[in-house]
């Protein structure tokens, strides 16, 4: 039995490609050391995107021993680790990777900092580039100076990732002048200011292009922004001349608005204009918008900086991720979607209680922050917010279409549905009552939201020019502390304030949000002070605070 087990052995060592079963001689372990540790190292730059933020990644790739295989490292998340088999295919199809070569037959490719999660699709061209700097010496020294962000299809085609913005102002903010990327997302990676953006439709002429064999990539230059488009405006509203005024001046001081009526009144018709008299987007809030909008997804392929205030409408079965954002890496939800604009809620009480008080905090602090597992993210929250409800639960209360067959205790359950604390961060309540087919013919056409919007613009310079000392910029964001100097009253508005506050048993809460309505009406009115007209209006939209709804 021994006799068989060294026969064994000894045909085992024969088998070794170095004569031996314990490894190779000393000699030769020596030189295959230094081989492995002569061999070079493919480096190309990208970005991971994080939420709506990215961050520059290392790409590095070398050669290693074992099975023909692809292994990612450095914390790797979905889609970039299914970009293994992706990069192999394309990278054949670009004859930039042969799969009987046993020299790229194993690779390990590491993505730097080691110790953050990487995600996107976007990780897909520069680790393809690391790959084929391994063969080509050419490309070492422009993708040092080269960022890389794109999605790579199987046929070597360059698709396209979100949060292209994101890349482009990180990748700027590292260092980097260059940024190439598919010909789709170049508008969108232009916007950044001090980029050169450098468009390639294929991998292999990516590679060419960087190598050399072909005549270097121009920087792309952005046609002219396409103008844009008004889908509405206010003068389609007819009647509704208190919820118009209203709109108004939420408008210009940003504040929250609660509209109030019967089902056809037209609460919907109304929200859906507010954007049109918002003063247009600036280039801040412009790529903020963009920002969040390329990393849901919603940037059209070509499209650059998004030029019109968002308007978003979810539907009130949307889940508390779905409004605030989540998920895993989280991405923006609506309340992101909607920053710099407005979110209309319709139907708000329908909403579940729990959904609605996530609205809290981001109303309070203007961003929303989603911690996860993989770390934190944070989404801007700045934006108008419209709520729309009936009087009571079968909508006809105060109707003169329909009798209200609601008991009292069913009215109050149905309006307590909305928490006091949201209610406290809603300046502005107005009915909106149901007009008669009568009167809606007799009604002119409304002004229109080119002249709104005139005052809207007025009175916001005017904000900004006194709150800048405040820390806000709006009426609506002032701190409780500052009111009294932000807001002077007359004499005869602070006796009317005081009248109101013990007639109609106001809340010191309310108190703060009539003072900062009042405020913007001055401001519309060109008024250096806050005098009793203002108060009197201010106090009139706290219509749940009067009982009135």
């Amino acid at each position: 039995m021994r006799a068989e087990e060294e026969r064994e052995t000894g045909a085992t060592r024969a088998a070794a490609p170095w004569g031996g079963a314990g490894g190779p001689p000393d000699g030769e372990t020596a030189a295959r050391a230094k081989r492995e540790a002569e061999q070079p190292v493919g480096r190309a730059f990208g970005a991971g995107l994080f939420g709506v933020d990215a961050l520059v990644v290392e790409v590095e790739a070398a050669r290693a021993r074992g099975e023909p295989r692809a292994a990612i490292v450095g914390q790797a998340e979905g889609a970039v680790r299914e970009a293994r088999e992706r990069m192999r295919i394309a990278l054949q199809r670009a004859a930039l990777w042969n799969a009987e070569d046993s020299e790229l037959a194993a690779l390990v490719i590491n993505l730097a900092p080691a110790d953050v999660p990487k995600t996107g699709v976007g990780l897909d061209l520069p680790m393809c580039l690391a790959v084929a700097a391994l063969k080509l010496p050419a490309l070492v020294a422009p993708l040092a100076a080269t960022a890389a962000y794109g999605e790579v299809g199987l046929d070597g085609s360059l698709r396209p990732a979100r949060g292209t913005l994101s890349a482009a102002i990180a990748v700027r903010a590292a260092g980097f002048r260059a940024l190439l990327v598919p010909p789709e997302a170049a508008r969108e990676a232009a916007e950044v200011d001090g980029l050169e953006v450098l468009a390639v439709a294929t991998l292999r002429d990516a590679v060419d292009a960087l190598s050399g064999k072909r005549a270097a990539l121009a920087p792309w230059t952005a046609p002219p922004p396409p103008l844009p488009r008004a889908d509405c405006d206010f003068a389609e509203v007819k009647g509704q001349k208190s919820a118009r005024r209203a709109l108004e001046v939420a408008a210009a001081g940003s504040h929250n608005v609660l509209l109030i009526g019967p089902p056809g009144s037209g609460k919907t018709l109304l929200a859906r204009r507010l954007a049109t008299i918002l003063p247009p987007l600036d280039r801040a809030e412009a790529l903020d918008v963009t920002r969040v909008h390329s990393a849901a997804g919603l940037v059209a392929a070509g499209g650059g900086l998004v030029r019109e205030r968002p308007f978003r409408a979810p539907h009130h079965s949307v889940s508390g991720a779905g409004l605030v954002g989540g998920g895993s890496p989280p991405r923006p939800g609506e309340i992101a979607l909607a920053a710099h604009g407005v979110l209309f809620l319709d139907e708000l009480p329908e909403f579940p209680r729990a959904v609605l008080e996530m609205l809290r905090q981001p109303l309070e602090d203007g961003q929303i922050a989603v911690v996860r597992a993989l770390g934190r993210a944070r989404f801007p929250a700045r934006f108008v917010l419209v709520g729309a409800m009936n009087p009571c639960p079968c909508g006809w209360r105060g109707s003169r279409a329909r009798e209200c067959r609601c008991t009292p205790s069913m009215v109050d359950r149905y309006q307590g549905r909305i928490s006091g604390p949201l209610l406290d961060r809603i300046d502005i309540h107005v009915e909106v009552p149901a007009l008669s087919g009568a009167e809606l013919a007799r009604e002119a056409p409304g002004e229109s939201s080119a002249a709104v919007r005139a005052r809207v613009v007025a009175a916001r310079a005017v904000q900004e020019a006194r709150n800048g000392r405040f820390g806000v910029v709006y009426n609506a964001h002032l701190p409780v502390r500052r009111l009294a100097e932000a807001a002077a009253l007359t004499p005869r508005a602070k006796a009317d304030l005081e009248r109101a506050m013990n007639l109609l048993r106001l809340s010191a809460r309310a108190h703060d949000r009539v003072l900062k309505v009042a405020r913007t009406l001055a401001d519309l009115a060109g008024r250096a002070d806050v005098d009793a007209p203002q108060v009197a209006e201010a106090v009139a939209y706290r219509a749940l605070d009067r009982g009135g709804a």
